[in-house]
């Protein structure tokens, strides 16, 4: 079968720009109504994409009240959206730096089960300042153990996913025998920051587990997406900077017995889309006037560890001297970089880097007809960039309805995109192996 690409809808309630929930095409739901996100999800199912993915963040904004925040917790949500859909795939974020692996194993595991094996983790370690305090701790967990924290806790949830094989129900009525306990076996797993006995209480789901979905790109999150991730979410302000890193990521798993196509690279696209090219830019203008430098301002510090940057002029060109030097930062090492590499790189003034910002957060932004749109995904698609896009519409639901009914069908038309699901699982819709059944080996620390 010939290549094809992969949608994910990332869904943020009214739009990925900051000004999105003032615009008067954005929803007027509240964020915390289940109609919002159902809606979402079937234009999503309609055009047959992959999956929806909701992210999450583990403390109280922070912003002034000016931007619209306050959404609902992702797996609790997606258990409703999973009820009212039926073939597209529920991607939730959860962390692997304040949750516990037995805790976190049932829930997505029976999540996985009442979607029908619809179900991806997104595996997250939690860079948002003054998270720890929420969870009892004096200080943030510093990035490079954040990582070490990961691995622990991705191997005894891999574990636990395997210790009640499916197999393992008998339901005989006739014999009285329900399960055969000999294929369910404790893991016993022992770390440095984690330990669960097991095995889980809820057996292995339609896909075997669910699908495996991180986004790390600082060295350690490279090094941890080749060993575990089967989908990949990236950020790009330009192609270069991802052709490199899909050939990287791609390269590394080959370490850990695994081959290219076992991972889905998924950059993220924010797009503007209007009749003209001059009415796609006006979407954007209309957003930047919608938005308010203090918030660009509070975003950016927060990406920096806090660095206060409300001391330079909006309307002079960054240098390097405006930023604190990217390595050291402890929030989010990858993004950070980013930001410093475009400004400079551009010549940006502070306020073009916030308007650049608000936007998508130092993903890729398109702007133009959908001829246009579709014309820059395949050329991403084809020239090693990208194995599909996680799709962050600048507004909900206009800019994604126009998505999904006018990019999408010149795409199917191209032979680059599905007309319809071929399989009833998230795994089948990445194209993903089965998961093998075998036991990984306990650990001890």
């Amino acid at each position: 079968m010939t290549r094809q690409l992969h949608f994910n809808l990332f869904l943020m309630p009214r739009g990925h720009h900051e000004g999105a929930w003032r615009h008067p095409d954005s929803t007027r739901r509240a964020l915390t109504d289940l109609e919002l996100y159902v809606e979402a999800a079937k234009i999503a199912e309609a055009a047959k994409f992959d999956a929806v993915f909701l992210a999450d963040v583990l403390v109280a904004p922070n912003n002034g009240g000016l931007v619209a925040t306050g959404s609902l917790e992702p797996v609790t949500l997606l258990s409703a959206v999973a009820a009212r859909t039926n073939k597209i795939g529920l991607i939730g974020t959860a962390s692997t730096t304040y949750s516990l692996p037995y805790t976190h194993a049932r829930q997505f595991a029976s999540l996985d089960h009442l979607s029908g094996g619809r179900v991806g983790w997104n595996i997250v370690t939690s860079w948002a300042p003054q998270a720890g305090l929420n969870y009892g701790l004096e200080q943030d967990v510093g990035h490079g153990d954040r990582y070490a924290i990961a691995e622990e806790f991705v191997e005894a949830v891999d574990a636990l996913w395997r210790s009640f094989p499916s197999r393992a129900i008998k339901d005989d009525r006739d014999s009285g025998q329900y399960l055969d306990p000999a294929l369910i076996q404790p893991v016993n797993y022992r770390g440095t920051h984690y330990r669960t006995q097991g095995p889980l209480n809820v057996p292995s789901s339609p896909q075997g587990r669910p699908v495996y979905v991180q986004a790390g790109q600082s060295e350690s999150g490279r090094s941890f997406a080749a060993r575990w991730a089967e989908a990949i979410f990236t950020a790009h302000l330009v192609k270069e900077t991802a052709q490199s890193f899909y050939s990287d990521v791609k390269g590394r798993a080959g370490a850990f017995g695994r081959h290219p196509e076992d991972i889905v690279v998924l950059p993220g696209i924010s797009a503007a889309i209007g009749s003209t090219t001059r009415e796609a830019q006006q979407v954007w203008e209309e957003l930047d006037a919608l938005t308010s430098p203090q918030i660009g301002l509070a975003r950016l510090s927060a990406r920096f560890g806090g660095h206060d940057f409300s001391g330079i002029p909006l309307d002079r060109v960054l240098t390097r001297g405006d930023f604190p030097d990217p390595t050291q930062v402890e929030a989010s090492k990858s993004r950070a970089t980013g930001y410093v590499d475009a400004a400079l790189k551009e010549g940006l003034t502070l306020r073009q880097l916030l308007q650049k910002l608000a936007g998508a957060r130092g993903h890729f932004t398109a702007t133009g007809t959908p001829e246009q749109v579709a014309d820059i995904i395949e050329d991403w698609f084809k020239t090693g960039a990208a194995d599909g896009f996680n799709v962050m519409p600048p507004i909900v639901h206009k800019q994604f309805e126009l998505f999904a009914t006018e990019v999408v069908p010149i795409l199917r038309k191209r032979g680059l995109f599905r007309t319809d699901y071929e399989g009833s699982t998230l795994r089948s819709h990445f194209g993903l192996k089965p998961v093998q059944p075998n036991m990984p080996l306990a650990r001890s620390a």
